[in-house]
């Protein structure tokens, strides 16, 4: 099954509690949350107080995407404000198992992302350790950036080493650029988690914007 997680940097922060409720509606199926420090990506967006003042708007899983160095500051943070699954990128962290085990420690999913750059053999050693895997699709730090085609045989080779080792449970996330024209090419390719920014948030009818990228990968 296909999971739609609508990506909080498109939405309109003046109200971001009726956003968050309004693709919930619509028919998402996670709240992609996008953390940024400026550091490991160029920008500055959000952290674990917005978390918490979206929470108690939606019953949907919130999906958290530390794009920060050194997120194992700050993982105790962002768990007790009320995240679901925590992703960390492979190229912030010294010590990437140690920061795996520490999320799962702390009660919730963990996740491992990599960028369009770095090879997908940099993280397969931690396969076996993780829930989901997030292949960035265009280069972290903004939204509405256009999809980069080359970054798909990334997500075919995960998905073929999580087949090879019977990890069928493991989620592979895709993140950037994700619209009803790109989703059936990474969805081919084995992703099961679509996130989507400005082509939910930025359109009128969330929920026809939803159904628009649901509806082109149907059936797969």
């Amino acid at each position: 099954m296909i999971k739609i997680a609508p990506s909080i940097l498109s939405a309109d922060f003046a109200q971001l509690g009726q956003e968050v409720s309004a693709v919930e509606k619509a028919g998402a199926d996670w709240i992609h949350v996008d953390v940024m420090d400026g550091h490991f990506v160029p920008n500055i967006t959000l952290g674990p107080p917005i978390i918490n003042a979206i929470k108690p708007h939606t019953s949907l899983p919130l999906d958290v995407h530390l794009m920060i160095e050194e997120p194992e500051r700050y993982i105790p943070d962002f768990v007790k404000a009320g995240a679901n699954l925590i992703t960390v990128h492979a190229e912030a962290c010294t010590h990437l198992h140690r920061v795996i085990h520490m999320i799962k420690e702390h009660g919730v999913q963990a996740g491992v992302a990599i960028n369009p750059a770095t090879p997908a053999a940099a993280i397969q050693e931690v396969l076996e350790d993780i829930d989901l895997v997030l292949i960035m699709t265009v280069n972290p730090g903004f939204g509405g950036q256009a999809f980069i085609p080359r970054t798909v045989h990334k997500i075919r080779q995960v998905r073929q080493w999580l087949n090879e080792a019977s990890r069928f449970d493991v989620h592979i996330e895709v993140d950037g650029g994700i619209t009803s024209e790109t989703a059936p090419l990474v969805v081919e390719a084995g992703a099961d988690v679509l996130v989507a920014g400005s082509a939910v948030f930025g359109q009128k009818d969330r929920e026809a914007a939803i159904s628009a990228i649901r509806g082109s990968v149907s059936g797969r």
